[in-house]
C-alpha cells in the first residue's frame, strides 16, 4: 500500500496535509528527520503511516499521559494494536505490557521518558523489534527549549543499541533549538522539515486594558462557537468563569485540582459543544482533538513566546476565521519578573526541598532508589510551611538535573492482590452473595491475582456481577476488612519517581552552571514575550515567525498592528482569509477595499478618529436613541479591531454635544 491508501483506509482522507507526506516519505527511506510542524498541523499522522507500512513496533516517546492515552485508543479504535506505559503503573503491570508489545504483534508502544532508563525497559530492548523511534515534543530534549526535561536526553543513548530511524516531532523550535534536538538525537544527517506557520485564518489581537473581564465578556458575545481562555492560577480560572456563567455565557472552568472524573466530564461537555468556553490553566488543551475552537484568549501573559504560540494555536484549526486575543497591562509585566525568581529558588532552597521529600516519606540515606511516591503538594507545603510556588519549581528543577521525575494528576487505577492462597479461599464464607460473585471474577479475570497487585476494571467488573460502581467498592472495601484481599482504591495524584538513593547534605549535584544558563534563557523569552505585546508597528504574525526563525514571511493584514497602520494611512498586505474566514481586505475596519481585486486603499484618519467616525455613524443610524450595553456589544468586540479606548472616546464626544447620551 502508498502512504495515502494507508491514510484513506484508516483515516478516511484523500490528501495529507501540508509537509505530511515529505516526512513519511524520509521514514520510509529509513533517514532522520525532524519535522516542525504548528499546533494541529497533523503530527501523529506522520508517524503513524510509515509505522503501520513498516514490520516492527514503532516505539513513541510523550511526556503526555492523556495524549498517549488518547492516541492509543484511537489506534485500537481503528484495529491497530497498541500500548502504553507511564507514570502510575505498578511494576508488574509495565513488565505484562511491555511482555505484550515484545512478543503480542503490537505496531505500537507508547513511553513516558522517564521509563527510558529503568532496569525494566532496559531488559526488553533486545527483543522489541524497533522499526522508528518517535520521539514528540522534541523540544524536551534540547537545554535551550521552553520545555526541557532530562528524561529526554535517554533517548540518544538507545540509538547505541537499536538501529532504527527518528521521526522528532514538535510545534515550537527556534533554529538553536533544532539544531541541538539534532545533536542530542544524534542524527546521522541532518534533515528539518518545515511547513510554514503562517495561519491566515488566525487573525492575532493584542490589548493593553485594565478591565480584562469585559474584554472577554465582549469576545465571548461578539464571536460565536467555542473558545479557550487561559489563565494563570486555577483560582482566576473559577472567578472568570463564574462572572461569564453570571452574565449568561456558556463556560466552566478546568484546572489540575479538579477530580479525574470531573476533569474528564468538563473536557466532554466542551468537546460536543455542550459547554462553549473553557477557562482553563494550561493543563487543558494538550492532544485535545477540536477544530472548531472559534478563539483563544490568554488573560495572564505567558512565560515564552513558545507557550503562547502553541497555545494561541489551538484556534482555528478547521481553517475557518478564529482570533487569538493577548490582554495585558503593566501588572502583568511586573507579575512576569516576580514569576522569573519564583521559577528559579536559589540553590539551598532547592536542595532543602531535596532533602525534605526524602524525609517526609521516611527515607534514610543511601535508599530510596526506584521508589514511586504518591505526592501532595498542597500536604507537603502545608507540613513544612513552605509556598507552593518556589516547592513545585524546585522539584521541576531537580527533575532538569537528573534526581528525580516528578509526573503531575496522574490516575492511578484501582488495584486488587487476594491476599490468601486458592486453597484458603474456598474454605472463607463471606456474609454476601454479592462477595463470592465478586472473587470468582477476579479470579476468572485476572490470572495473577493471587501474586501481584492487578489493575482492574471497576465497570467491567460491575457489569459482571450487575451491580453499579460504587457498589462494587463497597464490596471491595468489605472484603479487605476480612483479610480477604488487598485494596487499593483509585486514585488521582502527583507521583514522583527517585532516580537514586538519597544523598547526604552538600553531595546534591544541582549543576550551578545549568542553572545559571537556565535562568539567563527564561529571562529572554519573558522579554520576548513583553517585546511582542508591546510591539506596535510590526505585524504580530510577522514577529512570532521571524521568532521561530521564519524570516521571509508577509504582513498578515489581519492583527491589530496591522489593521491600525491601515486605519492610519499607512500600508496594510491583502491577506486572504481562510475557509469561511470574514472576506476580503474590505471587510478591515479602517480600510476600503475591492472585493473584486483584494487591493486595499489608504484610509484617512488615526485608530482612534476611525473608532470616533464609527462611533458617529452607530448613533446616527439609530436616531441618537442607543444603550450602553448594544455599543459595547458592536466596539467591546475584539474581532472588530477598534481602539481598546471607544468608552474614553464616546464620553469625550458626549461631553463636548457630538452625540447624545446613552439609555438606561
Amino acid at each position: 500500500m502508498s502512504p495515502l491508501e494507508v491514510l484513506r483506509e484508516y483515516w478516511g482522507h484523500d490528501s495529507f496535509r501540508p509537509m505530511q507526506e515529505e516526512i513519511i516519505e524520509a521514514a520510509l527511506q529509513g533517514r532522520d528527520v525532524l519535522a516542525i510542524l504548528p499546533t494541529g498541523g497533523g503530527k501523529s499522522v506522520c508517524f503513524q503511516v510509515p509505522a503501520l507500512m513498516t514490520d516492527g513496533l514503532t516505539l513513541v516517546v510523550t511526556p503526555l499521559i492523556a495524549l498517549m492515552k488518547d492516541q492509543v485508543q484511537n489506534l485500537r479504535d481503528k484495529g491497530i494494536k497498541a500500548a502504553a506505559v507511564h507514570a502510575g503503573m505498578s511494576r508488574h503491570e509495565v513488565d505484562l505490557t511491555l511482555n505484550n508489545a515484545a512478543y503480542g504483534d503490537f505496531k505500537f508502544l507508547y513511553l513516558s521518558p522517564e521509563r527510558l532508563g529503568t532496569v525494566l525497559f532496559q531488559s526488553y530492548l533486545d527483543v522489541l523489534k524497533i522499526s522508528y523511534i518517535v520521539v514528540d515534543e522534541a523540544h524536551c530534549i534540547s537545554q535551550w527549549g521552553y520545555d526541557f526535561r532530562p528524561d529526554y536526553l535517554k533517548v540518544g543513548a538507545l540509538r547505541d543499541r537499536i538501529e532504527a530511524p527518528v521521526i522528532a516531532l514538535t510545534a515550537t523550535a527556534t533554529p538553536s533549538v533544532a539544531e541541538d534536538i539534532m545533536d542530542k538525537l544524534a542524527f546521522k544527517e541532518r534533515l528539518v522539515l518545515k511547513s510554514g506557520f503562517e495561519r491566515p485564518n488566525l487573525t492575532y489581537i493584542v490589548r493593553r486594558v485594565e478591565d480584562k473581564n469585559s474584554q472577554l465578556l465582549n469576545l465571548c458575545r461578539g464571536v460565536p462557537g467555542s473558545g479557550i481562555i487561559y489563565a494563570r492560577n486555577r483560582r482566576k480560572c473559577e472567578e472568570i468563569a463564574s462572572f461569564l456563567a453570571a452574565e449568561g455565557i456558556s463556560a466552566s472552568y478546568y484546572h489540575a485540582g479538579l477530580g479525574a472524573a470531573t476533569r474528564a466530564e468538563r473536557q466532554a461537555s466542551w468537546k460536543d459543544g455542550s459547554t462553549l468556553v473553557m477557562v482553563c490553566t494550561n493543563a487543558f488543551g494538550m492532544g485535545i482533538d477540536k477544530p472548531d475552537v472559534r478563539f483563544v484568549a490568554h488573560y495572564d501573559l505567558p512565560d515564552s513566546p513558545e507557550a503562547y504560540f502553541q497555545e494561541a494555536g489551538r484556534a482555528g484549526r478547521d481553517g475557518k476565521r478564529s482570533y487569538a486575543l493577548q490582554l495585558w497591562n503593566g501588572i502583568d509585566v511586573r507579575r512576569l519578573g516576580q514569576i522569573e525568581s519564583v521559577t528559579f529558588p536559589g540553590l539551598e532552597y532547592i536542595e532543602d526541598v531535596y532533602q525534605k521529600l526524602h524525609a517526609a516519606f521516611g527515607i534514610p540515606y543511601d535508599s530510596g532508589m526506584g521508589r514511586q511516591l504518591k505526592f501532595k503538594l498542597e500536604d507537603f507545603c502545608s507540613r513544612f510551611s513552605l509556598r507552593r510556588a518556589e516547592v513545585y519549581h524546585s522539584l521541576k528543577y531537580l527533575e532538569r538535573s537528573g534526581h528525580l521525575s516528578y509526573s503531575e494528576e496522574v490516575d492511578i487505577a484501582t488495584r486488587v492482590r487476594i491476599s490468601v492462597d486458592r486453597k484458603s479461599l474456598y474454605d472463607i464464607e463471606v456474609p454476601e452473595q454479592a462477595m463470592a460473585d465478586l472473587l470468582e471474577a477476579l479470579m476468572r479475570s485476572y490470572t495473577a491475582i493471587f501474586s501481584f497487585m492487578q489493575e482492574i476494571d471497576e465497570e467491567y467488573l460491575a457489569r459482571r456481577i450487575r451491580t453499579t460502581v460504587p457498589q462494587l467498592r463497597v464490596l471491595l472495601y468489605k472484603l479487605s476488612l476480612m483479610h480477604v484481599i488487598n485494596y487499593a482504591p483509585a486514585d488521582h495524584s502527583d507521583v514522583v519517581l527517585l532516580y537514586h538513593d538519597r544523598l547526604r547534605p552538600g553531595n546534591v549535584d544541582l549543576m550551578p552552571s545549568r542553572y545559571e544558563m537556565l535562568r539567563r534563557t527564561a529571562h529572554s523569552r519573558m522579554e520576548a514575550m513583553h517585546e511582542y505585546v508591546s510591539e506596535s508597528t510590526e505585524c504580530r504574525q510577522r514577529y512570532l515567525l521571524r521568532y521561530f526563525g521564519q524570516d521571509s514571511s508577509e504582513d498578515c493584514g489581519q492583527c491589530d498592528v496591522c489593521r491600525a497602520r491601515a486605519a492610519s494611512g499607512g500600508p496594510a498586505a491583502p491577506q486572504e482569509g481562510g475557509e469561511g474566514s470574514s472576506g476580503s481586505a474590505g471587510d478591515v475596519p479602517g480600510s476600503n477595499g475591492d472585493a473584486s481585486t483584494g487591493i486595499r486603499r489608504k484610509a484617512p484618519g488615526t485608530m482612534a478618529q476611525f473608532t470616533r467616525r464609527k462611533l458617529q455613524e452607530f448613533i446616527d443610524e439609530r436616531e441618537g436613541r442607543y444603550t450602553l450595553a448594544s455599543l459595547m456589544e458592536e466596539f467591546g468586540n475584539p474581532s472588530r479591531m477598534y481602539s481598546p479606548d471607544y468608552l474614553s472616546i464616546l464620553r469625550t464626544m458626549i461631553d463636548d454635544g457630538t452625540v447624545p447620551m446613552y439609555e438606561g
